[in-house]
């Protein structure tokens, strides 16, 4: 896919560094992340670190998912995350996460909005370290990857059956 073009006058909520050298900025566009969960750049760049991700992460509506999906997958709706790979050497990839697809996902679900949050972020940072899941092998990799950092974030196994 190709990179993701951010307006300059989004909300910027900084970024950091950690000993990994993971490099996170989160650019929350829709102001409403803030009435779900709780700081959403910090559920954001927590997930984002904790799976080593070197991204730009952008909080958004389903409006801007839903046209982002037309443009670069010929999708006429909104998905809950969409992932662009670096532009370039030694860029940073983008995550771009739907507010309103989150929410009714964890309500479906039957989890916190900030769980789901973190579980898209990483979800969306391994996408960009290479993982897939277009085949089942690959599929149950990239679940098992996404368990165990999610379980280092202290939150539960979304694939584990019950």
């Amino acid at each position: 896919m190709g990179a993701l073009r951010v307006p300059a006058n989004n909300m910027t909520d900084g970024s950091s560094w950690t000993r990994a050298q993971s490099r996170v900025q989160i650019l929350t566009e829709d102001t409403a992340w803030h009435r779900v969960v709780k700081s959403p750049a910090t559920v954001a760049r927590r997930a984002a670190e904790i799976a080593g991700a070197d991204a730009t992460i952008l909080l958004t509506s389903d409006r801007v998912v839903r046209a982002l999906n037309a443009r670069h997958r010929g999708i006429n709706k909104p998905t809950n995350v969409l992932t662009f790979d670096p532009p370039g050497p030694g860029m940073a990839g983008e995550i771009v996460l739907a507010l309103g697809v989150v929410r009714r996902e964890a309500a479906a679900a039957g989890r916190k909005p900030s769980h789901v949050l973190a579980h898209l972020v990483i979800h969306g940072a391994l996408h960009l370290q290479g993982y897939d899941h277009h085949e089942a092998g690959a599929a149950r990799r990239m679940e098992q990857a996404e368990a165990r950092l999610l379980g280092r974030l202290k939150l539960s196994n979304p694939w584990k059956r019950t």
